[in-house]
């Protein structure tokens, strides 16, 4: 079956919002003192790792959605690196990162595949522009290598890493079932079929 490309992307913005929750039902299990630790990785913790995911989510998310709306970039783009780690609490982070992941669910299910080459201006020191597929291509490549940090940092705690690569596959629907019941949503809601 031939599935647009824009559909492709939607289920990268529900497998992007899959495992996020599937790896923070593993890190929530660790007290705020483990989540701040300093652990060898791109940044030196658990909280500062996720904080970086959701910090970077809602910098390309609000440029996506601007141009979505027909608004001018966001003047200061910068506003959303204002601090490093803008929530310590685990059950704050985990509740931002599903509402953005909710957001990019949310702007993937309008795009057509003759939306793909339309434009994003990032107002950046000097403007970024890239077409919504290359854009969103970013954003989720950004969060997969994240995530993989987040992963491997696990590896040094007491909680053991989940899997996180049993989302496409029809054959492994039931390991994913669980937390699809969690999430509200079925098979059929994101193959459509």
């Amino acid at each position: 079956m031939n599935q647009p490309l824009s559909h492709h992307l939607l289920t990268m913005a529900y497998q992007n919002a899959w495992a996020n929750h599937r790896l923070a039902k593993a890190w929530s299990q660790l007290n705020q003192d483990e989540l701040a630790a300093p652990r060898t990785s791109f940044f030196p913790s658990l909280s500062a790792t996720l904080n970086h995911i959701l910090t970077c989510d809602w910098f390309y998310l609000d440029a996506l959605e601007r141009e979505l709306r027909g608004d001018d970039p966001h003047p200061d783009c910068y506003v959303f690196f204002k601090d490093d780690e803008p929530y310590t609490q685990a059950v704050d982070l985990m509740r931002e990162q599903s509402h953005v992941d909710r957001r990019l669910i949310a702007y993937c299910e309008q795009m057509r595949d003759a939306d793909l080459a339309r434009v994003v201006t990032i107002a950046r020191d000097t403007p970024q522009h890239e077409s919504r597929l290359r854009l969103l291509s970013h954003l989720f490549e950004h969060q997969i290598h994240h995530r993989g940090q987040v992963h491997a940092m696990l590896s040094g705690t007491s909680v053991k890493p989940p899997q996180l690569d049993e989302f496409f596959c029809v054959g492994e629907s039931h390991l994913r079932a669980e937390d699809f019941a969690e999430l509200g949503w079925t098979e059929a809601l994101i193959w459509g079929h």
